[in-house]
């Protein structure tokens, strides 16, 4: 499948998770409608209104690459992938962020090919931040209005090795179990796939995960991270792959530069 222009896609996916971040500021600001899902993570009208601006932005974009989305799946919209590139969406991450009024919260748009992102754009709203890249080596932050400056991630060090986590699995005994060979020498706190990027920009080294999670949820933070030098593997040491049929990850850990 031929893709349309690189550069000028990335440019595109940008302008469309502003959009979408501008919508949930909207609501941020005013009442926000809660709901459960079926299973049982809450969902506002913040999610449905910023996936309905990406998916469509993404078909008027590329109408031959599938779109799977966070919302459209919960409401059982699914869609075989197999073997072609495909579109992961998750329109808020960190909701329950979002809900209490912590601007750690995430727009995330990710490329899919050959099992892997390598695209993807990962937006803070309310911090006005965001990351992106369009491929190996182009990992970008920008802050503002100002222009997007290149970031990677540093070398891992032999000790003070700088942890993130989110308040949810911030429990030191179990992050330490999946990287035991690492000395921890502080955890930092944070929500949504913002952790991704905070080991792709050097401030934090390693990003363990326990616990479930989907495609969606990691795939354009994975992106940035993998472009800025890092990698996201299994707890058996391989690359996380995207497009399982149910879109489900394993446990995880996020590293920084390995060397």
């Amino acid at each position: 499948m031929t893709l349309p222009d690189r550069g000028k896609l990335f440019a595109e996916i940008n302008a469309i998770a502003d959009l979408a971040g501008a919508e949930i500021m909207q609501f941020y600001r005013s009442e926000m409608h809660i709901q459960q899902k079926a299973d049982n993570s809450p969902v506002t009208a913040a999610d449905v209104a910023a996936e309905r601006i990406i998916v469509a932005g993404l078909q008027r974009l590329t109408p031959n690459i599938p779109v799977v989305a966070e919302e459209e799946t919960a409401k059982g919209k699914i869609i075989k992938v197999g073997k072609q590139p495909f579109w992961l969406v998750d329109p808020l991450d960190g909701t329950k962020e979002f809900i209490a009024h912590r601007d750690q919260f995430t727009v995330n748009i990710a490329l899919i090919e050959d099992f892997s992102p390598t695209m993807g754009v990962v937006f803070a709203p309310a911090l006005r931040i965001s990351y992106g890249t369009d491929g190996q080596g182009t990992a970008v932050k920008r802050v503002g209005k100002n222009a997007p400056k290149p970031i990677s991630a540093r070398p891992i060090p032999e000790k003070d090795v700088i942890v993130t986590a989110s308040r949810s699995h911030g429990d030191k005994n179990k992050m330490q179990e999946l990287i035991k060979d690492y000395a921890i020498s502080n955890v930092l706190i944070s929500g949504s796939s913002i952790k991704f990027c905070m080991v792709a920009s050097g401030e934090a080294d390693i990003y363990p995960r326990y616990g479930p999670t989907s495609e969606w949820d990691i795939a354009a933070g994975h992106a940035v991270l993998k472009a800025a030098g890092g990698s996201v593997k299994t707890l058996d040491g391989v690359e996380i792959q995207y497009g399982k049929s149910d879109f489900r990850n394993p446990e995880f850990v996020a590293y920084g530069n390995q060397g």
